[in-house]
């Protein structure tokens, strides 16, 4: 299970360490690939493909099934990490989040998710709200 929030630095070459705590999650291989809201999901490789097989079982018919399968899937990577806990995040998932030097890598339960700092800090801001009130919504009579 993925949780908590780090702020690794990405380098010149474009490499981001994972968190340490992360690691033997992600030895196995990872995959990254667009989130939405403009930031990147990592997934372990077992839950990357788990998810894959279900995209794929929906119906090529639907317009939108076929979109949603070509963007999340031309846009992901593989990767494997290295003997420091690196992974680089290429040229094309760096601009479609906006990564500068300063990252946010947040757990959220089945996979890591990368953000621009100050984008991560915008999202918090403009959410606050939403996640007060979504309470009730996603956990009903919990609180």
């Amino acid at each position: 299970m993925f949780l908590g929030t780090h702020t690794p630095k990405l380098d010149d070459k474009g490499r981001l360490t994972l968190p340490a705590k992360y690691r033997d999650a992600l030895a196995g291989g990872l995959m990254v690939t667009k989130g939405q809201d403009h930031c990147l999901y990592v997934f372990p490789r077992a839950e990357f493909e788990q998810m894959a097989r279900k995209v794929a079982e929906a119906p090529l018919t639907n317009e939108a099934v076929r979109a949603y399968q070509r963007y999340l899937f031309a846009g992901t990577d593989e990767q494997r990490p290295d003997g420091q806990g690196r992974v680089t995040i290429v040229p094309e998932l760096r601009r479609y989040a906006g990564l500068s030097k300063d990252c946010v890598v947040i757990g959220a339960i089945t996979r890591l998710e990368i953000w621009d700092a100050q984008s991560w800090q915008r999202y918090l801001d403009d959410h606050e709200e939403d996640y007060a009130q979504a309470r009730e919504e996603v956990l009903p009579g919990l609180f």
